[in-house]
């Protein structure tokens, strides 16, 4: 099943992003760059969609 979330990112003062979701909740993913971070918190999304 596919669907589209609303995903909510900040720049951390470390340089890392910070994703959270408030349609998923227990989203919370870091990634060194937002791409990086959008392809984690898709993968964690789906596992806790299960």
């Amino acid at each position: 099943m596919e669907g589209t979330i609303n995903i909510h990112i900040e720049k951390l003062p470390e340089g890392l992003y910070l994703a959270t979701s408030d349609d998923v909740q227990g989203l919370v993913v870091q990634g060194r760059t937002i791409t990086e971070t959008l392809e984690i918190a898709r993968d964690v999304a789906k596992k806790l969609l299960e």
